[in-house]
């Protein structure tokens, strides 16, 4: 007996709807030899053409692999791992500045966003994770009034003598160094986002790096153009700091300083646990009062600006009560400041910069060369020493730790305060001098 071929479903399905679609002429007679076949004809042994979902469903994800990038060795979703990297960066960066003296001349802040960018480039951490969104959304701006509650305005201009004009001289620099810039580079592969780097650019290179976040929040920039902005940044400032320490080679210390290679001893402050929870309680009060003045008037972005006036309208208003929770305030803020610049680190690609836009490591080279040329020429014509020069530059671009950093450093004890009050200015008034230059200025040049 031979075996009839077993029907295919499709070809099943077609004989039995030809079999009721067929007119009835009463019984039918039993079909001559070979009618079967014709009415169904056996299936053919080659499957179906695949789909391409098929062929990929087929392939599974182990085929699409060579095209992706290589996973990190501690991904975003190792929130633990992720921690951990930031504040061993943060912790190297300070380690780095107390025992190298690499350390000293880049600063502690600097090592921290160097060892995660490298981190970072190399696969260790991934460029992006939900806890460097935690540290610029919450660390940092409770970070921010911890560092202003010496701002007393009063005090910085009555204590800080040729710094404080050495540093408005620094501060015009950068002024001119972001408009030559942007005339020099052209930054069209950015479009309309071009200004606004800029204008945060200049607010890093007045204040800090805590005003190019706050410019670029109030300014709603693309995320991956401020960490492109950041990444091209950093290497250029490391650069930076190298020169300014060459130049104050031949600056002698100070009769009694620490001498050469001294660095600020943080252990030496005093420190109470009851005055630091008191300095955050007063921090994120001034926060949650800066997030609801932001609320109630529309000021998208601009929670950092905001919570900068408030506690520079209590420390002046408030300097002895406010003076009192500056040594634990700046302690707790030198940790989370650690992981804010580990955080930016980690989050700049050089890789995607060089995809963005190239040109913003051009770009801030000549604003820093300006700026530094413009201080160092200016402050000469109106007779300020080469010291207060470079103090106030490197608060300038660095900040108020940098440059008391290297007051310390130097062995130029008596410009420990001064430096760290202008620096302290820098923070108070960068921000809003750089969206005023950004918004009257740079986007009508663009």
């Amino acid at each position: 007996m031979i075996r009839r071929p077993e029907l295919s479903l499709v070809g099943g399905a077609r004989a039995e709807q030809n079999r009721r679609t067929a007119p009835s002429l009463g019984p039918s007679p039993r079909p001559p030899p070979g009618a079967r076949a014709r009415r169904a004809p056996p299936p053919t042994s080659r499957p179906a053409p695949a789909r391409p979902c098929d062929r990929g469903a087929r392939r599974g994800v182990g085929a699409r692999a060579s095209f992706l990038p290589t996973a990190p060795l501690i991904p975003a979703s190792d929130p633990w791992g992720v921690w951990a990297a930031l504040v061993a960066a943060g912790a190297a960066g300070l380690w780095a500045e107390r025992h190298t003296q690499a350390g000293k001349e880049l600063t502690g802040a600097l090592v921290a966003t160097l060892v995660a960018l490298a981190l970072s480039n190399l696969g260790v951490i991934p460029v992006a994770a939900p806890q460097y969104d935690t540290v610029n959304r919450f660390l940092l701006p409770l970070a921010v009034p911890l560092l202003l509650f010496s701002a007393d305005v009063r005090k910085v201009v009555s204590q800080t003598g040729r710094l404080l004009s050495a540093f408005l001289v620094g501060a015009a620099g950068t002024v001119l160094g972001t408009l030559a810039a942007y005339q020099a580079v052209p930054l069209a592969s950015l479009g309309a986002e071009g200004w606004k780097v800029a204008s945060a650019l200049a607010a890093r290179h007045i204040g800090g790096a805590v005003n190019y976040v706050s410019v670029a929040g109030a300014l709603d920039m693309a995320s991956d153009v401020v960490t492109a902005g950041l990444a091209a940044d950093n290497l250029i400032v490391a650069l930076y700091f190298m020169a300014v320490y060459a130049m104050a080679r031949g600056i002698p210390a100070e009769a009694g300083g620490a001498g050469p290679g001294a660095v600020a001893d943080e252990g030496s402050r005093p420190f109470s646990a009851v005055d630091g929870i008191v300095s955050l309680a007063v921090s994120a009060a001034v926060c949650f009062a800066a997030a609801r003045v932001c609320a109630a008037w529309s000021l998208r972005g601009l929670l950092i600006p905001v919570a900068t006036a408030i506690t520079v309208a209590l420390a002046t208003a408030f300097p002895a009560r406010m003076g009192r929770l500056v040594p634990s305030g700046e302690a707790i803020a030198a940790i989370l400041m650690q992981l804010f610049f580990a955080a930016i680190g980690a989050a700049g690609s050089v890789s995607a910069v060089a995809k963005t836009a190239p040109s913003l490591f051009l770009f801030c080279a000549v604003q820093i060369a300006v700026h530094l040329g413009f201080a160092l020429a200016a402050g000469r014509a109106l007779g300020l020493p080469l010291r207060e020069i470079l103090l106030a530059s490197n608060a300038n671009v660095g900040g108020p730790t940098t440059a008391a950093g290297m007051a310390a450093s130097k062995g130029w004890r008596s410009m420990l305060v001064p430096s760290l009050l202008v620096g302290t200015f820098g923070y108070a008034t960068a921000t809003f001098v750089s969206l005023a230059l950004g918004t009257s200025v740079l986007r009508g040049m663009h």
